[in-house]
């Protein structure tokens, strides 16, 4: 009988942590320092980066250059990556901001528009990306947050996934020069 009533509380725990909602940009409004994307990606940054596969072990190390710039509320942000493999990669990503803590992204592997929400000192990206596997094109998406830690660093959570099944993460550690 306990050990009944220890596995029914136990699949109860589990069913209310299943019932738990996914965080939004809402619930980090009275962070601080407050986010502002024109003003962290303008001028010279560096990121320092992993991908770790679904089971945890790190896959890809990088170095990312980024230069952006901005117009009104039109801006750009020049990605120029090198791999720990000494592969390298461009993406310059075209943003717009819609006003009210709402933002637009294109670049040229990015599937669509990606859309993005902050609040406080957080935003997130929900986007899909053309990458290159094998000699083949996928699809995968990304739920993409960055954390501002202070006027200097921001950290970079991003979960990436097809068909709902999650392939693994990329974590990035951003520096204003």
């Amino acid at each position: 009988m306990k050990r009944r009533l220890a596995l029914l509380a136990a699949a109860g725990a589990l069913a209310l942590a299943g019932c738990a909602s996914a965080p939004s940009p809402a619930d980090y409004a009275a962070e601080q320092p407050v986010l502002d994307l024109k003003r962290y990606f303008d001028g010279e940054l560096v990121a320092h980066g992993i991908f770790t596969d679904r089971g945890g072990k790190v896959a890809r190390r990088f170095v990312v250059q980024m230069t952006g710039r901005w117009n009104g509320n039109q801006g750009e942000l020049d990605e120029r990556f090198t791999y720990s493999d000494g592969k390298t990669e461009r993406r310059v990503w075209r943003l717009t901001d819609l006003g009210n803590g709402r933002w637009e992204g294109r670049a040229d592997d990015v599937v669509g528009v990606a859309q993005g929400a902050s609040a406080g000192n957080a935003l997130n990206w929900r986007y899909t990306l053309a990458l290159p596997v094998d000699g083949r094109v996928w699809e995968v998406q990304f739920d993409d947050w960055m954390y501002l830690v202070d006027d200097k660093v921001m950290l970079n959570k991003a979960v990436m996934s097809k068909f709902g099944i999650r392939l693994g993460e990329v974590t990035l550690s951003f520096t204003k020069l």
